[in-house]
């Protein structure tokens, strides 16, 4: 099978999905538990909820594997993201709920932690990598959304319920600050919908890895909560009516980023740091 779906854009957005992947190799999947069988941890249903990106010009990244053989959005040397709060690994052993993905004995050894890295880790960031270097060439600069999703109370990783859109540039290091600002503006604007930015998430290994203002690229990465567009409880349907209300306002924030020039950007964040001063 392949290791992800591409849509070549025309504009200088992609969209990548590392996570709604649900396919598991079957000599794989025999390895593990019932639970994991649920695939409890997929951003469900995320690529159909993006759908309409390539229509808005914007290339698209989409896995197809489960983040249960490799975690597309963590580095490939497993180092913690998060340090000092609890986090799943490059080959996660246990799921949001701590439930065992292996059955007893069946745990992957770090050999072939490296095999499924070079397997299906690799070609996705290398497409990755690819895609946003094509794309700079060809408009002098990147945008990326990294797009995911997260079931509403999770209590292995936050308390309570989470905030229906949870927007993360590892606290504006990874976009400009312009940017980030038009974004949050648009969310303030946003009525029955509650947001946060740099809370609990603050973006992931592709987020913090690819986005680099400075040489031209500019990355945000959305976590929403799965309130917002799905069922919560297996088997994670789509519901229709709640995605109907939410997709406008997706497609609000993916325009915020077309309509974002870094070379405007620049001279706003001179401007502020004039004003500041």
């Amino acid at each position: 099978m392949e290791i992800f779906k591409f849509t070549a854009g025309t504009t200088p957005l992609l969209v990548s999905v590392p996570h709604a992947g649900t396919h598991i190799p079957e000599k794989l999947k025999a390895r593990m538990s019932a639970v994991a069988d649920e695939l409890p941890d997929t951003d469900w249903n995320v690529d159909r909820l993006y759908d309409f990106a390539p229509a808005m010009g914007a290339a698209m990244l989409i896995a197809t594997h489960s983040r249960f053989v490799v975690d597309l959005n963590r580095p490939p040397d497993d180092a913690k993201l998060y340090p000092g709060q609890d986090s799943e690994g490059l080959c996660p052993l246990a799921t949001g709920r701590k439930d065992p993905i292996y059955k007893p004995g069946e745990e992957p050894s770090q050999d072939e932690v490296g095999k499924r890295c070079e397997t299906y880790w690799q070609p996705f960031h290398g497409k990755l990598k690819e895609t946003l270097d094509e794309i700079r060439a060809k408009h002098g600069y990147a945008l990326l959304w990294d797009a995911h999703s997260i079931k509403s109370r999770l209590p292995r990783y936050f308390n309570g319920k989470l905030w229906d859109l949870n927007f993360g540039t590892n606290h504006g290091k990874t976009c400009a600050p312009a940017l980030e600002s038009r974004i949050k503006e648009v969310a303030v604007g946003l009525v029955g919908y509650t947001h946060v930015l740099n809370g609990r998430y603050v973006g992931g290994y592709i987020t913090r890895h690819y986005g680099d203002p400075a040489n031209g690229v500019h990355a945000m990465q959305l976590e929403q909560s799965w309130a917002t567009y799905m069922d919560e409880e297996p088997p994670y349907l789509y519901n229709i009516d709640l995605a109907r209300r939410v997709r406008p306002v997706l497609q609000r924030f993916l325009r915020t980023m077309l309509n974002f020039n870094p070379a405007d950007g620049a001279l706003a964040d001179l401007a502020l740091a004039h004003d500041e001063g």
